[in-house]
């Protein structure tokens, strides 16, 4: 295969991350060929270290995705660094356009490109994200264990965020910030597990010496923290699918929008397919690969199935009376039959 993308490929997969690099392990593992095209933008760029994934707990992010993507390319994938401007689909498939200008063509599309979270406007916010803003506890709550966390109600998990964190720290303080006062039965248990809850709007974090110290209100106090945690609104990165008549719809459980899809990949257009968190948002790298190798295993099949048919077709083009003969019916009394 050539790095050229003049080629027309098997498999084209838009998003270079964990859920579409194993997706192009799997395929190059399969013989096909297979292009993952990586604008270079992992969400968890800020991190520290990947988190519950086994066999590599606290491997840095970078690392991760340059293992992955030496093992495509050590199978004969490509790996493409590259943004992705325009999709069309073609009598044949699929073209892709990239930012320079330079077009390849696949059967199948696989689109891995994540999500981004949007987070409430609150200054400082986004430059801690990842760090010491934070909203996943099964990725980040060990590291911040028995610290003052605080976590910021911006969206309907937030009640539930701070319910998890008490997991990790005795000392966590919910800040109701722009949103309604929990309901009873969530102040309730919020009481009952210990965790404070501070009305009033958030209005900036406080960072000594790059670190989170505290969270500033707009009454001018400010509450000692080490952690805050927030909830985002997660949006797929799907806008270059909307030229296929596909678009990202609001997730049911109210986190943001997402890219729907059967629990194959496969969404309601022909020849496309998903995984990780652009249909996702709650999966962690983990799930995200796992998911990748799903797809990528369903559209090597779905190839299969159409070689199939064309080299039946061909087939019967070029023996026909093979072709047309039948097995005879089995007589009555046969017994084959079993009578």
């Amino acid at each position: 295969m050539s790095d050229l993308l003049g080629n027309k490929y098997d498999v084209v997969v838009i998003g270079g991350g964990a859920a579409g690099l194993n997706a192009g392990l799997m395929l190059a593992r399969a013989r096909r060929s297979v292009v993952v095209i990586d604008a270079c933008a992992p969400r968890n760029a800020p991190a520290a270290g990947v988190h519950g994934l086994l066999a590599r707990d606290g491997i840095p992010p970078a690392e991760l995705l340059g293992r992955g993507r030496d093992e495509v390319r050590g199978y004969g994938g490509d790996v493409v660094h590259a943004d992705v401007t325009a999709v069309t689909r073609r009598e044949s498939g699929f073209e892709v356009t990239l930012s320079d200008g330079r077009v390849t063509r696949a059967r199948r599309l696989l689109v891995t490109t994540g999500l981004v979270d949007e987070l409430p406007d609150v200054p400082g916010l986004r430059a801690r994200w990842g760090r010491d803003v934070l909203h996943c506890p099964y990725c980040h709550g060990w590291e911040v264990r028995d610290r003052a966390i605080g976590v910021l109600a911006s969206g309907p998990m937030s009640v539930h965020q701070a319910l998890l964190f008490r997991q990790w720290s005795a000392d966590v303080t919910f800040f109701t910030h722009t949103a309604p006062a929990p309901a009873a039965e969530q102040a309730e248990q919020l009481v009952a597990r210990g965790v404070r809850v501070v009305d009033g709007e958030v209005t900036a974090v406080e960072i000594v010496d790059d670190r989170l110290t505290g969270v500033r209100l707009s009454n001018g106090g400010t509450i000692a923290r080490e952690a805050l945690v927030v909830a985002p609104r997660m949006v797929a990165r799907a806008g270059l699918l909307a030229a296929l008549g596909l678009r990202a719809v609001e997730h049911p459980a109210g986190v943001g929008e997402h890219i729907p899809a059967d629990a194959t990949g496969r969404t309601d257009v022909p020849g496309v397919w998903v995984a990780g968190n652009v249909t996702d948002p709650a999966a962690q790298v983990g799930a995200a690969a796992a998911a990748g190798a799903a797809a990528a295993a369903q559209i090597n099949a779905d190839l299969v199935a159409e070689e199939t048919r064309r080299a039946v077709d061909a087939y019967r083009e070029r023996f026909p009376a093979r072709s047309q003969a039948r097995v005879p019916e089995p007589a009555e009394g046969d017994p084959r039959c079993g009578v």
